[in-house]
């Protein structure tokens, strides 16, 4: 079973970003303060609980708690905010995103596997 780990600070985030180039991210946007995110972080667990990608690195950023993370990634990749929100992220592009109710074990897998 993969986890995620989260990250809370920016320089945390640059090694993320930089670790993109090398193999894929995929990256959680949770809001601790949203019923929806709950929602879809259980989502994200259970794809986790399957059998992801080894090769890929799982990260979460609470936007509540750590904005200033979320800000820079969002200017980073050029992605507008939202919350929840999962991207892939692959030589330091985004590749796709989802959010809110698409955020679902079956997306996560049609898409990510």
């Amino acid at each position: 079973m993969a986890k995620w780990r989260e990250i809370t600070t920016l320089d945390e985030w640059k090694d993320v970003y930089a670790t993109s180039e090398q193999r894929p991210v995929v990256l959680f946007k949770h809001s601790t303060a949203c019923p929806v995110s709950a929602a879809a972080l259980e989502e994200f667990d259970d794809y986790l609980g399957g059998q992801p990608r080894e090769d890929v690195e799982y990260v979460l950023v609470k936007v509540i708690e750590s904005r200033p993370v979320s800000n820079q990634i969002a200017e980073d990749l050029s992605l507008k905010h939202a919350s929840p929100q999962i991207m892939r992220i692959e030589k330091k592009e985004q590749t796709w995103n989802s959010s809110h109710w698409s955020i679902t074990k079956k997306h996560m897998t049609a898409v990510l596997d």
